[in-house]
């Protein structure tokens, strides 16, 4: 089979044929987006290549949980994606559920921040706005503090992400936040009109 590149149809396809719950679909959106966002922040990559990423990244997870990050290669492979598609999705198991290290920015951001949105899009689900759009990284890192808050969410690979990559954890955290504000809308985090924000 011919391999992919930057085709998102085919992602798209790919993702629908392999996920079917809505949250896992909400996630996938939000991290291509997050992925997106860092591209063009960072000027070092292909946005396509790292939003298709970011949205095949879990493409193993709802059909094979105990095998995330091992079952991608097979998929990702036969529906005909790239090796370099493929690391960097195994990648972002590293330390969770492989060996597989992040070796380039794309994957350190994939590693950082993918465990960060869930964090992030739980503090926003709390606000009388339900909003990403008055959140703030205060918010967020009150909520990190609380050990029983989204407990599902590795703080660890969070930091681990962060030193890789040379960055702040609250830098991260604002980036992350506005990289998610453009699928605010699509993954019902985004306030209506007139709605109250939360008191910092």
């Amino acid at each position: 089979m011919n391999q992919l590149t930057n085709d998102r149809e085919a992602a798209v396809e790919l993702l629908n044929e392999h996920v079917k719950a809505e949250s896992l679909i909400r996630h996938a959106i939000t991290v291509e987006a997050v992925m997106r966002h860092f591209a063009r922040l960072l000027n070092v990559g292909d946005e396509d290549k790292w939003g298709i990423i970011g949205l095949l990244h879990d493409i193993d997870y709802e059909l094979y949980p105990d095998q995330h990050c091992f079952k991608a290669r097979n998929i990702l492979s036969q529906a005909g994606w790239p090796e370099e598609y493929i690391h960097a999705v195994e990648s972002h198991g590293y330390k969770l559920v492989n060996d597989v290290e992040p070796i380039d920015v794309m994957e350190k951001v994939l590693y950082a921040t993918d465990e960060l949105t869930g964090l992030i899009a739980a503090t926003a689900v709390l606000r009388p706005s339900r909003s990403l759009f008055d959140l703030t990284v205060k918010s967020v890192k009150k909520k990190w503090k609380q050990k029983g808050f989204a407990a599902g969410v590795n703080r660890e690979v969070i930091e681990d992400g962060a030193r890789l990559l040379g960055m702040e954890i609250d830098f991260i955290i604002e980036q992350t936040i506005i990289g998610m504000r453009e699928v605010a809308e699509e993954i019902g985090l985004k306030s209506e009109p007139g709605q109250a924000a939360e008191n910092e």
